[in-house]
């Protein structure tokens, strides 16, 4: 396989996920595109010498023009689809919103692909496809039932894909479900960039660093050692990796299509994670305890096994100390990045 010959567009490309896949695409040597309507995404995250088209994925016209533009179509090629809406409150507020966002937008996507003949397709799925699981950790055979439109509507995806390759259309894929994302590029290329973000190490850091004046720890009754929710954290570098391997997989059995849960197969608290921030800045933050948000299961943590089985994937950055300091020092670089990026227009 010469994966110079093998073109890849990344959907949503300038965000937080997107940006590392095409760091790791790069990296390894694939010719690399990204499109991205910029409404969370940032364009200092896409590398410079990277193809990068501002529009929106539901815009087959457009994307005819970059599949031709990027040698795609007629067999060749690989769609890697991060963009869509990630936040699950949000969601619940604004269902129609996220369905079109994440779901109809898909379906213009996959169509775009299938009618120019691009025959690889690597979709960013979620954990919030198993919603309130029962067991913990969860495997790849769990029941799929989103307690969420945001749950509901990668899930939609996830059988629009399924369908589309029984179909026959000579497209096979990759649905990677995801845990937790954390962490940021080791080298500092990239990282998470979103302002108002949700996610946990993402809000202590920026606490850390005086952005928020507390962290709330919603929930201290769960049934796990300290009472607080546990999470299976994983690096972006590593998940941009394992991004990678699939896309080679794909390409390799043709004829195959995976899905595959993304995730360490081991969980840290609530807590924990805060005590590790502590420790790497030698300054507590202010803790406040709130009641269980709804939805909010007490322990969610990947088993792993079908991933390690199928793709050569080793993890480097498997540790939490680890992506709580690389997550530290992108906020650290970050102010400087969105006064550059403002002025660049």
């Amino acid at each position: 396989m010469d994966r110079t010959q093998i073109p890849v567009l990344v959907t949503g490309g300038a965000g937080y996920i997107g940006s590392h896949a095409v760091l790791a695409l790069q990296d390894a040597g694939w010719p690399v595109g990204v499109i991205d309507n910029l409404s969370t995404g940032f364009r200092f995250a896409v590398p410079q010498g990277v193809p990068f088209y501002e529009g929106d994925i539901e815009d087959g016209a457009l994307l005819d023009r970059i599949f031709a533009e990027q040698g795609m179509g007629g067999g060749r090629g690989a769609v890697m689809h991060f963009a869509g809406s990630i936040v699950v409150p949000e969601s619940v507020a604004d269902p129609l919103g996220y369905y079109h966002n994440n779901t109809v937008k898909s379906r213009a996507l996959i169509e775009s692909a299938v009618r120019a003949g691009v025959p690889h397709f690597i979709f960013s799925s979620t954990a919030a496809t198993y919603g309130m699981p029962e067991v913990s950790p969860v495997d790849e055979n769990t029941p799929r039932a989103p307690i969420n439109p945001y749950g509901w509507s990668k899930l939609m995806t996830e059988q629009m894909l399924a369908d589309t390759a029984a179909a026959g259309h000579g497209m096979n894929y990759c649905a990677l479900r995801y845990f937790n994302v954390a962490g940021a590029d080791p080298d500092g290329r990239s990282g998470q960039s979103t302002a108002g973000a949700t996610h946990l190490i993402k809000v202590a850091v920026e606490a850390a660093l005086g952005k928020r004046d507390h962290v709330s720890v919603f929930g201290t009754d769960y049934d796990t050692p300290d009472g607080t929710g546990v999470r299976d954290y994983i690096h972006v570098s590593d998940l941009a990796a394992a991004h990678v391997l699939a896309l080679e997989a794909l390409i390799e059995a043709p004829g195959r299509s995976l899905t595959m849960n993304c995730g360490y197969g081991r969980g840290f608290s609530v807590l924990e994670v805060l005590d590790a921030l502590d420790r790497l800045t030698n300054a507590p933050i202010e803790r406040r305890y709130a009641q269980r948000r709804p939805g909010d299961p007490g322990s969610l943590v990947s088993d792993p096994t079908r991933i390690r089985a199928t793709l050569p994937w080793t993890p480097r950055f498997d540790d939490l100390e680890t992506i709580i300091s690389h997550a530290l020092a992108w906020e650290r670089r970050l102010d400087e990045l969105r006064r550059s990026d403002a002025a660049n227009g």
